[in-house]
């Protein structure tokens, strides 16, 4: 029967790789939508920032955790420790990864006003129009740079001139996007801390039972003779 220890690796192993299942399916959703026509100024300016996500180290990282847990596999049914090991080193190396994934979309909220100007700028005056539309805005830093699009929200110059940029409400949404999105990655790095803390806790634990295996060995050896 497995010890408290050896349960406590296997709940945090589980968890985990149910990290890596859910990296690799946001990865792969993202991909497929980001270049969907949109029907509507939130779903825009959401696809517009999914195609500066790092998706590529998304789904690299999730294997990378998918392999891990298979090298934990025979760490878990044999006494062996070093595969333990190897699912340490691993599963810090996956840790790092998130957190570097985690860094980079954080610091995209720094400057998000400016990285989407161009994205805005290389959007057809239908997409742009649907932006307008749902930010209440005209143009992006004014109605005048870029130009508006003419829709009921910017009827006109005079019209338009009186109305905020698209910058400031664009700006605000993206960054309560990506608070989310770095939060959820940042909590996979907490997740991978707690199994490579549970990994040392359990090779810990396997040295001492070795420790007093070999030390049992050698009473019964003597008590023989």
């Amino acid at each position: 029967m497995a010890n408290k220890v050896a349960l406590a690796y296997m709940a945090s192993d589980f968890l985990f790789v149910l990290m890596g299942i859910f990296m690799l399916a946001f990865s792969l959703v993202v991909q497929n939508v980001q270049n969907e026509q949109p029907t509507e100024g939130r779903q825009a300016a959401r696809n517009l920032l999914y195609q500066s996500f790092p998706l590529t180290a998304g789904i690299a990282n999730a294997v990378l955790v998918f392999i891990t847990f298979v090298v934990t596999i025979p760490g878990i049914i044999t006494r062996a420790r070093a595969w333990l090991k190897l699912g340490g080193v691993l599963a810090t190396i996956s840790a790092v990864f998130s957190l570097v994934i985690g860094l980079y979309l954080w610091i995209l909220t720094l400057k998000i006003k400016g990285d989407f100007a161009p994205l805005w700028m290389s959007q057809t005056p239908a997409v742009q129009d649907l932006m307008q539309t749902t930010f209440s805005c005209c143009g992006y830093f004014n109605s005048s740079s870029p130009a508006f699009v003419t829709n009921p929200m910017c009827p006109s110059p005079a019209a338009a001139a009186l109305m905020r940029g698209c910058a400031t409400p664009i700006t605000a949404f993206a960054n309560v996007f990506l608070d989310d999105i770095f939060t959820g990655v940042f909590g996979m790095v907490g997740v991978d801390a707690v199994f490579i803390m549970a990994t040392v806790c359990l090779l810990k634990e396997r040295k001492e039972r070795e420790r007093f295996r070999h030390i049992d060995e050698k009473s019964g050896a003597r008590g023989a003779f």
